[in-house]
């Protein structure tokens, strides 16, 4: 018999949320807040510089780390933000976007039966990244709506299989800025058991009402056990750019490489100087892009507190997770597929990024990437649902 094509550890997973409810968008004129992208461009300097980049001819295959003046700036940004001293040559690699660097972090790190922690929701990609390398996902639930977790159940995540504790910090789909605490628990639990820590930081620079992120590779003792990832995408609202780039100890970095290598090999040429403009931007440009997304997500929350639906108001990232109960949401992924028809308005279940769905079952989340109007608009149609 034949073998049917496609990976067997895929098979659980099928097309992405994402891919699914911005069809649906399209399908019924919705307004999109289902995917993570702004409709508005970042700074026109950055811009500018991708232009300047593809006039003066840089279209080819860049150096396969990167090139030179996006590592130096990503070195240069540890040191700016963190003050890590970090080597641009051995201790950086530029990926497509912060997804591939993931799975080639995943992939270089874990082998079958290795296990993996990791915090629920999770950003759908971990799981299928796992999944590939035949690793083994263990959780530790966030509960709606502080999104804390329990000590005791992040300790018995752990076990001697461990190898990788995978951390988002802001956090995708909560919003959550893990506290220094936290991290120092989380951090503890995986030397104990000499696992590494990957830190998922795509949010970074894009954290509300004074909220801290920690750089978990900055902290005592943990350089050495850290890599940390990050992009550009959501910083400079360039998300199809696909820039990312992953930091750490010289030996890790170099096994990343070697499986990106056969991944993409390369990508995003002359995006890639116009990168390292951003990066080089001043606080006031940084502090700005914050501001703007904080009084966003005022915005939103307020429109959807007005729909009477209950929100976890986020310290962090682009999204917004409200309870939508009282909408008749007792099986959100179902509910979030006739939305788009029934009130045009696209969201994501939160479910979908959980192994224990019913913890979730009426949690959806919201994108405030957005410009007000489409915003103000969005509410509307949801509190319409009401009656």
């Amino acid at each position: 018999m034949t073998r049917p094509p496609g990976h067997p550890a895929l098979a659980p997973f099928g097309t992405t949320i994402f891919a699914e409810m911005s069809a649906l968008a399209v399908e019924h004129g919705a307004i999109n807040l289902g995917q993570g992208f702004p409709d508005t461009d970042g700074p026109q300097a950055v811009l500018d510089a991708a232009k300047e980049a593809i006039d003066a001819g840089r279209n080819q295959y860049p150096p396969g780390p990167g090139v030179p003046e996006l590592l130096d700036a990503i070195a240069l940004h540890q040191k700016r933000f963190y003050g890590l001293d970090v080597d641009a040559r051995s201790e950086v690699l530029v990926t497509v976007g912060a997804t591939e660097a993931i799975l080639a972090t995943i992939l270089a790190l874990v082998q079958p039966g290795d296990e993996v922690v990791t915090f629920e929701p999770y950003y759908d990609s971990y799981a299928a990244s796992i999944a590939l390398a035949g690793g083994v996902r263990r959780t530790v639930p966030l509960r709606f709506p502080d999104w804390s977790f329990d000590e005791g159940s992040l300790r018995t995540a752990f076990s001697d299989r461990t190898r990788m504790v995978l951390l988002n910090t802001p956090h995708n789909p909560t919003g959550k800025v893990f506290s220094r605490s936290e991290i120092d628990l989380i951090c503890r639990s995986a030397r104990e058991r000499g696992a590494w820590v990957v830190t998922d930081e795509v949010y970074e620079h894009l954290t509300f009402d004074g909220a801290d992120h920690i750089c978990v590779a900055s902290l005592p003792g943990m350089w050495d056990h850290t890599l940390t990832i990050s992009s550009a995408g959501k910083t400079f609202s360039t998300t199809g750019w696909k820039v990312g780039w992953v930091s750490g100890p010289a030996e890790a970095v170099a096994a990343v490489r070697a499986v990106k290598q056969f991944v993409t090999f390369v990508g995003s040429g002359p995006f890639q100087p116009a990168v390292a403009v951003g990066l080089g931007l001043g606080d006031d440009v940084y502090a700005g892009l914050a501001t703007s997304l904080e009084r966003k997500r005022d915005l939103l929350v307020a429109g959807l507190r007005t729909a009477d639906l209950p929100v976890s108001v986020p310290a962090g990232t682009y999204f917004v997770v409200a309870d939508a109960a009282a909408l008749g949401a007792t099986d959100a992924l179902t509910f979030c597929r006739e939305l788009p028809a029934r009130a045009g308005v696209v969201g994501v279940p939160v479910s979908v990024f959980c192994d224990d769905k019913k913890a979730t079952a009426s949690l959806v989340r919201f994108a405030f990437c957005k410009r007000d109007d489409i915003l103000l608009e969005a509410v509307e149609r949801l509190a319409a649902l009401r009656g």
